[in-house]
């Protein structure tokens, strides 16, 4: 054989190993894909429910602050609402004391005119603490509400009807809708 021929052969040898060898190759070549298309979809999954679960987790605070934020601005709105409620509660035992101060009698002209002096300062101090919200509750002949009344006495009288009171012992007062001190009444039984 000449060597042209020996050449040829083993050109034909080569080219024929090699298409048994690339259909290994391929096979292989598709198993593999086959795993990493696996591997890339678990890892697809895995991803798309951390970002689920990301997502969720935003949602969540989200709607914490947006929570948070409302119970603030609510908060703020009723210590603007409330403001003079500490200093109208320090005033109350005042107010109590000019009012007892008023009921009694003056004899002589320098009691009456040292009594319009004191109906003068609690008359502005009622305006003052009027304007900043404080409020008389109502009482006498009014029926009984635990909500504005405390009753610390009971009496009978059949002019009026049950549970109406009968008369105001101390009085009591609210800011805007925030009772401060119910009154203290007697009630009808």
């Amino acid at each position: 054989m000449s060597q042209e021929t020996k050449n040829n052969e083993q050109t034909t040898e080569v080219v024929e190993e090699t298409p048994v060898e690339t259909t290994d190759v391929e096979t292989a070549t598709e198993e593999e894909v086959v795993e990493e298309t696996v591997v890339e979809e678990t890892e697809v999954q895995k991803l798309e429910k951390k970002l689920q679960a990301e997502e969720e987790r935003y949602l969540r605070l989200r709607a914490d602050f947006d929570n948070l934020k409302r119970r603030t601005q609510v908060e703020r709105e009723a210590a603007a609402k409330y403001r003079a409620q500490k200093l109208l509660t320090d005033l109350m035992p005042v107010l109590d004391n000019f009012e007892r101060a008023l009921q009694v009698e003056a004899t002589t002209e320098d009691g009456e005119s040292i009594k319009k002096g004191i109906e003068m300062v609690y008359r502005s101090l009622v305006e003052a603490t009027s304007n900043e919200g404080l409020q008389v509750i109502e009482t006498v002949d009014q029926p009984f509400d635990p909500n504005f009344h405390q009753a610390v006495m009971q009496e009978q009288d059949d002019s009026k009807e049950t549970g109406i009171v009968l008369q105001e012992l101390q009085r009591g007062y609210k800011l805007k809708d925030r009772v401060l001190r119910p009154a203290m009444v007697k009630v009808n039984e």
